[in-house]
């Protein structure tokens, strides 16, 4: 049982992690500023008293006197914006997040010796000239585009962290996720399964940038959060890749949320944003050889459950 730190805590995959660290006994003080995440999933442990809630940014000074006289055994980052519309509308905000905030964060797991934990992102890759993206490789990121603002934000974050490792010999964990997907993600998110299943279920023409012949590979966030856990409880303090292998083009993914929800939307294409990635696929050889973690639910039944939650959710 620890006592856990959890920034980012109210949003899509923080709210995911928050339940299964209250599951596995362990306590949480969830700092969230609410930009993104959603006082719901908050709302959701408001009962439990072995669940605390403080709404900040992480980023303005006087982090640590606003959570209060908490000692914690692991601090946890999935502070920050994540979709390229929250990051683009944010472009400050979202450096302040890698930078400054994460700095606070790692300041807090120095002063009480926690293992502090990193969410980091596959966007570290870039547009890859290697494929699939194993953990050595440096990426080919464009460091003055729009994209910049997450990319280098995250970039900044894995060399601080790694730093504060070198220098003061604080307990590591990094991991880059791969486009995670599934229930509680919101409507406006604007990554592109909660896009085209929204449009979909709504019967809008279904959006695809430029030919559709980009790839992702989607992991869905039980998966997800399974491997963050397995990497937090592990002694692996180098990055890890924490995603699922199966890789699909952006074509391929309009036509099963298609097909799965019955929908008779159209597909329209639309220019494709700069800089955005041709392919993004992981080699999660480390984790399922150090970790023992794989992901085990297709992409199929995936979509399937996102699709029912959206379902619900719109109907009320």
């Amino acid at each position: 049982m620890a006592h856990v730190l959890l920034a980012g805590g109210a949003g899509f995959i923080g709210s995911h992690l928050a339940d299964r660290l209250l599951e596995r006994g362990d306590t949480v003080v969830c700092v969230d500023d609410l930009s993104t995440g959603s006082r719901s999933h908050a709302k959701a442990h408001a009962k439990d008293d072995r669940y605390w809630f403080v709404c900040r940014d992480i980023s303005p000074p006087g982090l640590a006197e606003a959570i209060g006289d908490d000692r914690f055994d692991v601090v946890i980052n999935l502070a920050s914006p994540a979709s390229p519309p929250a990051y683009l509308a944010r472009p400050i905000a979202t450096l302040d997040a890698g930078s400054v905030g994460t700095k606070a964060l790692l300041e807090i797991a120095r002063r009480d010796q926690a293992r502090f934990f990193l969410s980091s992102t596959s966007e570290v890759y870039g547009d890859p000239l290697e494929h699939p993206q194993v953990e050595s490789y440096w990426g080919n990121v464009n460091p003055v585009g729009e994209r910049s603002v997450y990319d280098e934000a995250k970039r900044f974050s894995e060399a601080l962290t790694s730093a504060y490792a070198r220098v003061y010999g604080l307990e590591v964990r990094i991991a880059r996720i791969f486009n995670t997907y599934g229930p509680r993600m919101q409507f406006d998110d604007g990554r592109v399964v909660t896009n085209l299943v929204h449009q979909a279920l709504t019967g809008e023409p279904l959006t695809l940038y430029g030919d559709g012949t980009q790839t992702r590979s989607f992991c869905y966030v039980d998966d997800e959060v399974t491997g963050l856990l397995a990497l937090l409880d592990s002694d692996l303090a180098r990055p890890c890749n924490i995603g699922n292998p199966h890789e699909v083009t952006m074509r391929e993914l309009a036509a099963l949320v298609l097909e799965l929800t019955g929908s008779k939307s159209k597909v329209v294409t639309m220019p494709l944003p700069n800089d955005d990635p041709r392919v993004r696929r992981p080699d999660i050889t480390l984790a399922r050889d150090v970790l023992g973690w794989e992901p085990v639910v297709d992409l199929r039944s995936g979509l399937m459950r996102t699709i029912d939650h959206h379902r619900a959710a719109l109907n009320g």
